[in-house]
């Protein structure tokens, strides 16, 4: 299990005006690591982490930072997970560079994916970058 790539959901977003970046997290199952995706296992995870945005937005405005690619759901080595990954969360908070923080982002993921949705269509994971 300990090579098993940690799933989490990250949210660029904008609350009352202000760079946020939740994020949500679990291991994954070896059978769901072997997967082309992550499945139910990862859109209940971002699921869980747009209920809580959802909650957060009755104290203020709630905007996405980065479009299609502000819902993101990666794979990441648990060591990378708890080291690296709030060190670029912090300077894109700083700073905002989107451009840097995704290239951080995807040297840092094993896979990643965009989690999307149209109108009348299920949500869908698209491959990211």
């Amino acid at each position: 299990m300990a090579d098993t790539p940690y799933l989490v959901a990250l949210a660029l977003v904008e609350f009352n005006g202000q760079r946020s970046l939740p994020i949500a997290g679990r291991s994954q199952s070896d059978a769901a690591a072997r997967l082309g995706d992550p499945g139910q296992e990862g859109l209940n995870l971002a699921l869980e982490l747009l209920l809580r945005l959802w909650q957060r937005s009755d104290g203020a405005p709630l905007q996405r930072a980065c479009g299609e690619t502000s819902l993101l759901l990666l794979e990441i080595p648990l060591a990378d997970m708890s080291e690296q990954l709030p060190v670029l969360k912090a300077r894109w908070l700083a700073d905002g560079n989107t451009e840097v923080f995704q290239a951080g982002l995807q040297a840092l993921a094993q896979r990643g994916w965009r989690v999307l949705f149209a109108k009348y269509e299920p949500v869908t994971l698209v491959a990211w970058p």
